[in-house]
């Protein structure tokens, strides 16, 4: 049995999928396990390596902007004071354990990174905080942020913020996964001293979500499925939130990509649905058209543009990427079939927005973005366990704070998701995008 761990290990992947990619020369099943030597993580959604030892991420953000705080510093651990060019600070936890720190550069002011180092050990932080407890940061100037405590990217969902604290460290590190933190704040350097002042939130509120990696094992084999439809193995389904016309949106794993054992399938029930027009979230055309059978495809007769977007939903290569998927859309007749390697993460976020602008409630999309995870998670000993309510609320919450977070980074705050007008606050978010309001209007057209 072939068990896959949906990491961030990039080097892992490619060596994982380089052996499918060999293998994949019999039509079922779409590679025989023999052919690799060991099971080998795999992910959908990392384009790049960490820059630091261990990268880590968080939950939500929240609205207000940080003043600065007077607070006299009683430090009841070790306290650390650094000089920066001819200012000395101190760093340390005052008489209610909250810790106020500064982010540290190079001597000329420099961020040392893209995230942001914290001038403060990481096992002096550890006797007041512990990994899975949530913390406010406030960073002075900037914005006050919600997150989790872990140590690597891997312990919190693609496009959270998070504080990282590595025993043995003398540093923090705020960052998030798979993303520049800093370029995010809008932080370039500290030349001017940025006060950072952390305090509990929530004592082991996101103690679940890191029990929750845990239970992301998948397998490629169907019959390892043994309660799920075709249609679910393949995480295939047409969209049909509020406002979405029928037969006009679908979503599943990579039609194309060998790599999941679940291309063939989800090329068949394109085949089936009568999807016109393919957009390939993952690959560049010519990763794409090199795949094992991609000439024999139903796929390779369609329309299809390939974007090889970054998991990196902050960023500007993403957005314009987008950008350009949602216009190719508005050029191409549907239905459309939006997808990438697992159809997970880079899907989830784009079909999220999709559903949000045609007016999906907030239930709605987190229901079909959670499905995903129910459709994969978990297989143990050649088996899929169902995830329970608990596990499944999570990855509801996954996407709703993706949502609320980055339409946030482009200054649209939405305070409440229960009220919330998605369709008009969606279409502010895509005209930040570059699209216009014409635009936007066609592309509901097609969608309706």
């Amino acid at each position: 049995m072939l068990q896959i761990k949906k990491n961030r290990s990039i080097l892992a992947a490619f060596f994982f999928c380089a052996q499918v990619f060999i293998a994949c020369t019999e039509s079922n099943p779409p590679f025989p396990a023999e052919a690799i030597a060991e099971s080998k993580p795999i992910q959908e959604e990392a384009t790049k390596p960490d820059s630091t030892q261990k990268e880590t991420a968080a939950p939500d953000s929240t609205t207000k902007k940080t003043t600065t705080s007077d607070s006299t510093l009683k430090e009841t651990v070790k306290s650390n004071s650094t000089t920066e060019g001819s200012t000395k600070r101190f760093s340390g936890f005052d008489e209610e354990n909250v810790l106020h720190t500064y982010i540290s550069g190079d001597e000329s002011g420099k961020l040392y990174s893209g995230n942001l180092y914290l001038d403060f050990p990481a096992d002096s932080f550890l006797t007041k905080f512990e990994l899975g407890d949530i913390v406010t940061v406030a960073i002075n100037g900037y914005d006050t942020l919600e997150l989790p405590v872990a140590e690597a990217s891997g312990d919190v969902p693609i496009a959270w913020f998070m504080l990282s604290a590595i025993s043995g460290s003398d540093k923090l590190l705020l960052t998030m996964h798979n993303g520049q933190l800093a370029e995010v704040l809008g932080i370039t350097d500290v030349k001017n001293p940025i006060e950072v002042i952390v305090s509990m939130k929530d004592k082991g509120g996101f103690k679940f979500g890191l029990e929750m990696r845990n239970v992301q094992y998948l397998d490629v084999y169907v019959e390892n499925y043994p309660t799920l439809s075709i249609e679910e193995f393949a995480n295939f389904r047409e969209v049909r939130t509020t406002g979405m016309g029928k037969n006009k949106l679908y979503r599943s794993s990579s039609p194309i990509d060998p790599c999941l054992g679940r291309n063939l399938k989800a090329d068949s029930l394109a085949k089936e649905a009568g999807v016109a027009t393919f957009i390939n979230l993952a690959d560049a055309e010519e990763y794409a058209i090199a795949f094992n059978r991609f000439d024999s495809s139903y796929y390779s007769t369609k329309d299809a543009i390939f974007l090889a977007l970054p998991v990196e939903f902050f960023s500007k290569p993403f957005e314009e990427g987008l950008a350009k998927g949602f216009r190719y859309m508005i050029e191409h007749e549907g239905p459309y079939l939006v997808h990438c390697t697992y159809g997970m993460d880079r899907t989830g976020f784009t079909i999220a927005i999709l559903e949000a602008l045609m007016g999906a409630t907030t239930e709605e999309i987190q229901a079909d973005y959670a499905k995903t995870f129910s459709n994969y998670y978990y297989v143990a000993d050649g088996k899929q366990i169902i995830l329970n309510e608990q596990q499944v609320d999570f990855f509801k919450a996954v996407v709703l704070r993706n949502l609320k977070a980055v339409y946030r980074a482009r200054g649209i705050d939405i305070p409440d998701t229960n009220n919330i007008d998605w369709a008009t606050a969606t279409g502010k978010y895509l005209e930040k995008y570059g699209l216009t309001p014409e635009e936007i209007s066609a592309l509901k057209d097609r969608l309706k």
